[in-house]
């Protein structure tokens, strides 16, 4: 696994976006395994990076276009345990697009077993207006970066 990013892509868009997390101790519950909250922490630092690779940054889209993404529903489901010092990877793909979301699915695997997840997750980010938390539109220079097979 590359230690920076690593991602597929499709006709130079990304499609499936992988990044790289090591658990650590603070990570872990007093069972010696990630606590169960901490796998969103990862999903959402992958949902981050992959914004980044699409060459956005967060704080300069409150300032340029006033809107800020917001976790509008998740649903996870936890498979197996992630334990301390596992490297793990933690994917990112939309799955549904639509004028104002965007669903992803996210998957947690260990670095070196991504055929078993550890965690799976549908998670629905919302576009807000950043001054009245209210839905508006994804702006275009975003959309037109992101693949999905099913606009909505």
């Amino acid at each position: 696994m590359v230690i920076f990013q690593k991602f597929e892509e499709r006709r130079g868009l990304v499609n499936e976006f992988q990044w790289p997390v090591r658990v650590y101790y603070e990570d872990t519950d007093s069972g010696g395994v990630v606590y169960y909250a901490n796998y969103l922490k990862f999903m959402e630092r992958a949902r981050s990076e992959w914004l980044r690779t699409l060459g956005v940054e967060q704080d300069e889209l409150i300032a340029r276009n006033n809107v800020i993404f917001a976790v509008r529903s998740a649903e996870l489901e936890f498979l197996k345990p992630g334990r301390f010092n596992d490297l793990l990877r933690v994917s990112a793909k939309v799955i549904r697009r639509g004028r104002a979301s965007l669903t992803f699915e996210q998957k947690i695997t260990r670095a070196d077993q991504s055929e078993s997840p550890l965690c799976i997750g549908s998670i629905k980010i919302a576009c807000l207006n950043a001054a009245t938390l209210r839905p508006c539109p994804i702006p275009d220079y975003i959309l037109e970066k992101i693949p999905c097979g099913d606009p909505q």
